[in-house]
Formats: C-alpha cells, structure tokens, sequence
C-alpha cells in the first residue's frame, strides 16, 4: 500500500465567473504551482473544495482532469463521502477507477449517525475499493465526532484504513488514536501542526497551501524532523492568517479567502459557490481584509528563507 506522508494542500476548486463553471485552464496553472513550490501531495473535493456544490458530472471530469494532469508526479487523494451510502461507494469506486491513489473521506453527515452506523458506512465502501482510505474526523460539519475507540475499530477492521485527518481541534485524541489502533494509524493534523506532531501526528491536511504551499510545506518538514523553533516560526505568522479571515465571519467564511490569497499570491482561481459567501459580496472589508495579509505571505518567504540559509 503506498505511504503519505508530508503536508498535502487540500485545495480550493476553480470556478469561472458567478461560479457557472469549473475553471480548467485556472486548475491547470494552479497545478503547476503546488508542483513548482514542492507540495508532495494534493486532496480534492473536500471541504475547502466545495464538494457539496458539484455535480456528479463535475466530479467525474474534475477527477478525470486531475489525475491526467498531475500524471502520477505526485499522489492526489480524492473526497468521495456522502450522506448516502451508495454515493459514497459509488464516487470512491469512480475516484480509484480514474487512478487515485487515495480517498479521504469524512462519516454520513446532518444525520448525526451511530457508531454501528458509521462503521457500516466505512466497511461498504471498504468492500469496494483496495485503494488507502484517510478517515475525515470533523464534527463541526459532519455533526459527529468519532471517538478514538471508534477509529481503532474502523483501523483493525480493514486494511484500507490506515490515515485519518484528525480535525476535532482536541489534541490529545491523536495519542488516544495511536494506542486505540495499535499503532497501525497514521493521524494528520487538521490544524495546529506544531502541537499535533508533537503528540505523534505525522502528517498535514494543508488548507493554506491553497496560498502559501512553499512555507506550508516546509514547517511541516520542520515539524517531522522536531525543528520545533523552526516549526514555530512559521505557525505564529500562519496563526495572524486565521485572525484576520475569522474575524466576524462564519466556521468556513476561509474559502473565499483561500481563493482571494491565491489571487494575490498570483494564481487566480475565481470566487466561490453559494451558499458561502463569496469574495466579491465582501466588497472593501474583504479587499481590506486581503491587504493586510499580503503582507504576512512575504514575511512567510523571509522567514523560510532564513531558516533555509541558516541550514
């Protein structure tokens, strides 16, 4: 089975103007970027892809796009969940069809299902494809939080499941899950790379390489050699990042920032679907917004670039 490891960029989808349509040729270019600053793996379709807003045609050719694009230069992971099971096992079968080399994907969400119900969920789709499969813990859009006994069980039980993107923001779970999977789980942090790592996490789910894929990359490389002071460096700048965007919006208002970042780090990439809310709405605070943080990117290269000088 092939081994992740590193900060793979769980990235925006690309849509042309009034989000009518995916947006290829800004994929394409978008691409090249994560290839060109050394992200080592990509996620798509998921939360911060807008997975909710695509079409099953969209998904098909989007995949499809991808996969013949990257050309196996790195691994890309696939969102394949659903709130329905046969969704689920069907999107996973296409994505590993298509060539993925992964899927990520979180439990049947609104529901608020049971243990037995979201094992259920996991082990039909295990049924139906051999390809590595990273769980999604977020309980604050799936409404469940799975416990760490509950992702033991799923690891035990089916060798696809070896990764899960731990995103509960409780930090302890990750030594829970390591001793409740026998050591047989691989936990990504969701955020708080420098915490996480050091309670054993080995791996990075990187909404800001959407933005900032070169130092998003390197603290995470910092982090699996204990750099911890390098870690950190770059952290406390990532953290000014999520101050600014968090202020007065919503849990998720971060993907048309995503988007707007990526803009102004020179990669376009259109604004996002509703019902989020979209960039352009936000007239100058989100352009206000925008101006504080270029700042912060080129404070970023500085930083990494000083740190690289030091060796």
């Amino acid at each position: 089975m092939k081994k992740f490891t590193g900060s793979y960029t769980v990235t925006i989808t690309p849509f042309t103007e009034g989000g009518h349509e995916i947006d290829y040729a800004a994929w394409r270019r978008f691409l090249d970027w994560q290839l060109e600053a050394g992200v080592p793996g990509i996620i798509i379709l998921g939360t911060t892809g807008e997975f909710l807003t695509m079409t099953d045609e969209e998904r098909s050719a989007f995949v499809e796009a991808t996969l013949k694009h990257i050309a196996g230069r790195i691994p890309v992971l696939v969102g394949t969940m659903d709130a329905y099971t046969p969704n689920a096992v069907r999107y996973s079968r296409e994505a590993e069809a298509l060539g993925a080399d992964g899927l990520m994907i979180i439990p049947p969400y609104y529901y608020t299902p049971t243990e037995d119900e979201i094992f259920n969920y996991y082990k039909a789709i295990c049924e139906a494809v051999t390809v590595p499969i990273m769980l999604y813990n977020n309980p604050f859009t799936s409404n469940v939080d799975m416990s760490a006994k509950l992702v033991g069980r799923l690891t035990k039980s089916f060798e696809q499941i070896r990764y899960i993107k731990e995103a509960s923001q409780r930090i302890e779970r990750i030594h829970a899950i390591l001793v409740e999977s026998d050591g047989l789980m691989n936990v990504w942090a969701g955020q708080q790379v420098l915490e996480s790592f050091k309670m054993g996490a080995n791996g990075y789910v990187n909404p800001y390489g959407n933005y900032i894929p070169r130092a998003s990359v390197k603290f995470v490389d910092w982090a699996e050699q204990e750099r911890w002071d390098d870690v950190w460096a770059v952290q406390r700048i990532i953290q000014k990042f999520d101050a600014i965007i968090t202020e007065g919006h919503p849990l998720y208002g971060h993907q048309c920032y995503s988007k707007a970042l990526a803009a102004a780090a020179g990669c376009p990439v259109g604004d996002v679907r509703p019902p989020i809310t979209t960039f352009k709405s936000l007239g100058q605070e989100g352009s206000d917004r925008v101006a504080r943080m270029v700042p912060l990117m080129a404070e970023l290269d500085k930083v990494v670039a000083e740190i690289e000088a030091r060796g």
